[in-house]
């Protein structure tokens, strides 16, 4: 039986497949979805003929994902305005805190749009999302996140092992962000690979850097996307490097945007693909901005 013909029947035996009580029930191939087989056992005698195919379909479904515009960053919205959290491009950049009593991740305009709001009010200062009182020390706030971690929250597990790894624990920041990862949190994917590719804490592993870089691209993350282009360039797959840059410029990463202008320069891309990129990177930098946000940069700078 042959790959596009098989939908009905089981690849190995040929037997037919239905939905009635008496009717053999068939089970697509798990990887692939190419074809299905009426047990293991065809499964198992199929797999020499049906290899080749089926690592095929699977690279052709995961380039699905990993050229797939995302809608935003890793980081969303704001919960509190509903505008996309800025991207920092350094750790003097960053433009928004994790809240430690919710582990809500909010923008530095809503905090000082909150901290406004408490001055002129003589208010007590509390979380401008969920309104508990802010901790009084730094253990406080340690507990706070500890328990938010306690309880599977993926922001708090993942920045608890952020905790760990700039004291040098590099163990238990990797348990975190294992477990962090495992519950789908990006940034912890992208920390991960970084740690598998230098080695630290673990055993170098390429294979487990690959997968962990691209969850981290497929979630969002500009960062692993444009590091993933330069390793496409590297290896001479041009094209596939410049799809990389443009789904991070379109989201506002400036660096890809940057590396975009160069390969306009040398032809790689066409004048059309290049300013319809300009203008979205543009708009997505534009979306980053507030009133709110703009009176906060004025104030931490």
């Amino acid at each position: 039986t042959t790959e596009a013909t098989a939908d009905g029947v089981c690849a190995s035996c040929g037997i037919a497949g239905g939905d009635g009580d008496d009717d053999t029930k068939l089970k697509r191939c798990g990887a692939c979805g190419l074809v299905r087989y009426c047990g293991l056992k065809c499964q198992k005698d199929h797999r020499p003929e049906h290899k080749s195919a089926c690592k095929r379909r699977v690279a052709e479904l995961r380039d699905e994902l990993l050229f797939k515009q995302p809608e935003s960053t890793h980081l969303g919205d704001c919960p509190i305005c509903l505008l996309p959290i800025p991207l920092a491009t350094s750790q003097h950049t960053i433009r928004y805190s994790m809240q430690s009593c919710c582990s809500k991740v909010v923008c530095d305009g809503c905090t000082h749009a909150n901290s406004l709001r408490e001055r002129e009010g003589r208010l007590p200062p509390t979380c401008p999302f969920c309104r508990t009182p802010v901790p009084h020390s730094d253990a406080e706030a340690e507990r706070n996140k500890m328990k938010r971690a306690a309880v599977n929250d993926p922001v708090a597990l993942g920045d608890a092992g952020m905790r760990r790894f700039v004291v040098g624990d590099y163990a238990r920041a990797i348990e975190y962000w294992e477990k962090a990862a495992g519950l789908g949190h990006v940034e912890s994917h992208y920390h991960l690979s970084g740690v598998y590719k230098e080695g630290r804490g673990v055993e170098t592993n390429m294979k487990k850097f690959t997968y962990h870089q691209e969850q981290a691209v497929i979630g969002g993350h500009l960062f692993a996307r444009h590091n993933l282009g330069l390793i496409e360039e590297r290896k001479g797959n041009i094209v596939r490097a410049v799809k990389h840059f443009i789904i991070a410029a379109n989201l506002g990463l400036d660096v890809s945007m940057e590396k975009l202008k160069r390969c306009y320069a040398g032809g790689v891309i066409s004048k059309e693909s290049f300013t319809a990129v300009l203008r979205a990177h543009q708009a997505a930098v534009d979306a980053w901005k507030s009133p709110q946000r703009d009176a906060a940069e004025a104030v931490n700078n």
